[in-house]
């Protein structure tokens, strides 16, 4: 019997080096978290945010012309729905869409060219065989948009940034025109749509947003740091857009060797000295004015989408961005930073899951005898089990509010999973990002799209009755 106790005392020492390093890292975890919801109740407390109402003239003239960027690459089925629907329901004439292709995409410029009809709508096809990057798609865009303010003599008050697969908001464009009034980047949140087939893997993403663009931007945008843009449903000034392409010394904006430009250029917009906000607000139904958007529905595709985000932001963003010295800027940047981390410990924490039973059944058939626990440690999981608690209350609510009773229960169910993305996002992300160091390119990792909410809004009758209808706020 000797080889097995001196295999399951080994065993119970990595069971503790792991315990250990989740339950620390956990716990640092959890006061980051801590400091924004109390942030946050204080804020909702006192009065000082709250949900503004949408514009009651929505369809009103805007204060000059907005421009919307849509890069595409293999979006076949759904940037007809995006361009049409976008184009019906927000009316005004102030308005140019650029939606952008490449040259070996035939499906998706015969789907944009279904959708033309509109003189606000211009298909631009990119020179290059896609896909590149989508910055690389949007610098084309912009470049194209300067062509045509030369020749028409006009120029762009706003360049708003949307993906083919979004769903806009009817009060959206007036919203985001008025923000610019006092600000330079202008972000509306993202909400994710239920799906019936996908109650699982789509549906985390909802409780990810509800939350996080229901608590997470909110504090940040009260307290002055630098937002990240979502890269949809989000308006530059046209003068913070020339600043930042003069900042990077070229006269493109959007930077092709990244794989989250529009992360990037939202924290730009604070380093060159601009001013940002985050909008929430609802219309006269209850609805939150919001982009919505079907977000992936399998494993694959949720892995492969969470893996561009990590490189971005956390690996590329380190590299690129830096580090700020001003206290509250840097703990936002280590909050955006962390999720490589964050996998790591996830890691730790469910291998524990498997080695603990083993030597509790050993243990139980004396073939192993557990060390005591000693007391920091416990202290540690003592706290790190209110945390988790805290947690799933938190996720819960807010999923509740924007979506039902029944996705907020979901929302705690649906946690377990969302780790385990995020564990195989974090190790495919390395790997990547090592990658991308040794060949010094990267590539646009697309995640396909085959389905858009605004398939069954657009046969309605009005403008707010073709979003609003399909999708109920379930409160």
């Amino acid at each position: 019997m000797a080889p097995f106790y001196t295999a399951f005392e080994w065993l119970g020492r990595v069971e503790h080096e792991l315990l250990l390093f989740a339950a620390i890292w956990f716990a640092v975890g959890s006061l980051d978290e801590l400091g924004v919801d109390l942030l946050w109740l204080w804020l909702r407390m006192t009065g000082r945010v709250r949900t503004g109402k949408a514009p009651a003239d929505s369809d009103a003239p805007l204060r000059g012309v907005a421009v919307v960027l849509v890069p595409a690459w293999q979006e076949a089925t759904v940037v007809g729905a995006m361009l049409r629907h976008t184009l019906k329901v927000w009316p005004h004439a102030q308005l140019r869409v650029y939606a952008g292709c490449y040259r070996n995409d035939p499906a998706t410029l015969a789907a944009m060219v279904a959708a033309a009809g509109d003189p606000r709508l211009r298909i631009v096809v990119h020179d290059c065989a896609g896909p590149t990057t989508k910055a690389d798609c949007l610098n084309r865009l912009y470049a194209a948009l300067i062509e045509d303010e030369k020749r028409g003599g006009f120029r762009a008050r706003s360049v708003i940034l949307h993906d083919a697969e979004d769903m806009v908001h009817p009060s959206a464009l007036a919203a985001l025109d008025r923000g610019l009034d006092d600000a330079d980047f202008v972000q509306l949140p993202v909400r994710p749509e239920p799906q019936a087939g996908s109650r699982w893997i789509a549906g985390h993403y909802c409780d990810e947003f509800a939350e996080s663009h229901g608590k997470a931007m909110v504090v940040r945008d009260w307290l002055g740091v630098g937002l990240p843009s979502a890269g949809v449903g989000c308006a530059f000034s046209r003068a913070s857009v020339e600043a930042i392409a003069a900042r990077r010394g070229t006269a493109e904006p959007f930077a092709a060797e990244c794989l989250t430009e529009d992360y990037e250029c939202g924290l730009l917009v604070g380093q060159i000295g601009g001013a940002a906000k985050f909008l929430r607000m609802r219309d006269a139904e209850g609805q939150l004015v919001a982009t919505r958007e079907f977000f992936p529905a399998g494993l694959g595709s949720s892995v492969r989408q969470k893996t561009r985000w990590m490189h971005g932001i956390a690996f590329q963003g380190w590299d690129r961005l830096g580090w700020e010295a001003h206290p509250l800027e840097l703990w936002m940047r280590l909050r955006d930073r962390r999720a490589p981390l964050t996998a790591i410990v996830l890691a730790a924490a469910y291998m524990l899951l498997i080695i603990s039973p083993v030597l509790l059944i050993a243990a139980h058939f004396g073939v192993y005898h557990p060390q005591p626990i000693d007391p920091l440690l416990k202290l540690l999981l003592v706290a790190n089990f209110a945390g988790l608690a805290w947690r799933c209350l938190l996720r819960a609510v807010f999923t509740t509010h924007e979506y039902s009773l029944a996705e907020g229960i979901m929302a705690v169910l649906r946690m377990p999973l969302a780790n385990v993305i995020a564990i195989m996002a974090g190790r495919r992300a390395l790997v990547a990002y090592l990658a991308s160091l040794h060949s010094g390119r990267v590539k646009w990792d697309h995640t396909v799209h085959v389905k858009h909410p605004a398939l069954a809004a657009l046969p309605a009758s009005s403008p707010a009755s073709s979003f609003a209808s399909p999708f109920r706020s379930g409160r």
